[in-house]
């Protein structure tokens, strides 16, 4: 009988991980809490580094096929002038591939194809894990007992795993902003693949899709759990003067089509992402802030680093202490990186450091900018077996 794996949690790193332990051989279950999977969320940017890891679970050639290269938009000001431009051709001869934009609908539905059907398994919440014995760990559901030889949490940024397996760990905690998004209801007239226009104390940013809708996002600084009786009303309202195609953007949304999350992080590094056979992965082991658009990416990072260290290392111990050590550090780093980004960015709002902020990015040499970017994205992945 060969190895066996629950992954708990079926969102995007857990479906990455599942895929990469199936491909070296492993049995796989994925335990997902929702019974219906709707595909919550807009849509995504995928960098180089989350392709590449796509590549090697074998998924990159259809992710690209849905997805649309961002060659040209930038960073704006809410009146309309740039304040840096993005060069995807640049960007593309660096590291081999623009960022792609692409629905998360579409990404989880090429990832669960990846899979056996049998594997995933919809409305079922894990109520408990422990390691029962030197090679086992049971997973308690509400009325299924499942052991396996490891576990994967990849159960997002609340995940009850991580909670349990590190009792004294604070937690996430609210960054101080709050997302809404939505995709639009048809085609938008966009000069653009990707855009940020940062304000004081706002953003708003669009990505242009390959059937010609837009995912657009706005970040708030609002406390923890504010909510808007009509989101749309409340967002035409506060985007009203801020240059095209914002307002169009709005106008080409359904008020039924918006999403509103409060963005949490895990503030306090983990001290570990793996305890005896169980491994924390994605949002469960480094939950970030969106400012650079890295935190799906690190989670299929890790899915195919836990799968490789699996398929080579001699033991289940072996391959999970690699995996900390090789993921932990660069995780965390760009999880510091993302949250030094917002601060710069639209959590900016003091009427002289803005200022100085714009100027600051207007003259910083295009290459320079080119070169920040390529420090999260040029990254490759371990070669599964």
């Amino acid at each position: 009988m060969g190895n066996t794996a629950v992954v708990v949690g079926g969102g995007i790193g857990g479906l990455a991980a599942a895929i990469g332990l199936h491909r070296i051989g492993w049995e796989v279950t994925v335990l997902e809490r929702v019974s219906t999977l709707a595909d919550a969320g807009a849509a995504i940017s995928l960098a180089a580094n989350g392709l590449r890891a796509l590549d090697e679970l074998g998924v990159g050639e259809a992710v690209r096929k849905a997805s649309r290269g961002q060659y040209s938009g930038g960073t704006r000001t809410p009146r309309g002038a740039w304040l840096t431009r993005m060069d995807g051709s640049a960007l593309e001869k660096s590291v081999g591939t623009p960022i792609m934009g692409v629905p998360r609908s579409t990404l989880h539905r090429l990832l669960r194809a990846s899979l056996p059907e049998r594997s995933l398994v919809s409305g079922r919440e894990v109520l408990r894990v422990e390691q029962t014995g030197p090679g086992t760990v049971r997973v308690d559901c509400a009325d299924t007992v499942l052991t396996a030889d490891l576990v994967v949490a990849a159960d997002g940024v609340g995940s009850t795993v991580r909670s349990r397996l590190l009792p004294d760990h604070p937690g996430p905690v609210y960054s101080g902003s709050t997302v809404l998004r939505a995709l639009t209801e048809h085609a938008v007239d966009l000069r653009t693949d990707f855009e940020l226009t940062w304000g004081r104390g706002a953003e708003f940013g669009h990505i242009a899709l390959s059937d010609g809708r837009a995912e657009w996002h706005a970040v708030l600084r609002h406390p923890a759990s504010t909510r808007f009786a009509d989101p749309l009303a409340e967002l035409r309202r506060r985007f009203r003067d801020w240059h095209p195609p914002i307002p169009a953007l709005l106008d080409a949304t359904r008020p039924e089509a918006v999403l509103h999350h409060d963005v949490n992080e895990l503030r306090t590094p983990l001290p570990s992402y793996a305890v005896g056979r169980i491994a924390l992965l994605g949002d469960a082991a480094h939950a970030m802030t969106p400012n650079l658009g890295q935190g799906a990416c690190q989670a299929l990072e890790d899915a195919v680093t836990l799968a490789a260290a699996l398929g080579t290392d001699p033991t289940v111990e072996a391959a999970l202490a690699r995996y900390d050590t090789e993921r932990r550090p660069r995780s965390q780093s760009v999880a510091r990186a993302a949250r030094q980004a917002g601060r710069m960015g639209h959590q900016l709002s003091h009427p002289l450091a803005v200022p100085l902020r714009n100027t600051a990015m207007r003259l910083t040499p295009s290459r320079i900018a080119t070169r920040m970017i390529l420090r999260h994205h040029a990254w490759t992945p371990p070669s599964l077996p």
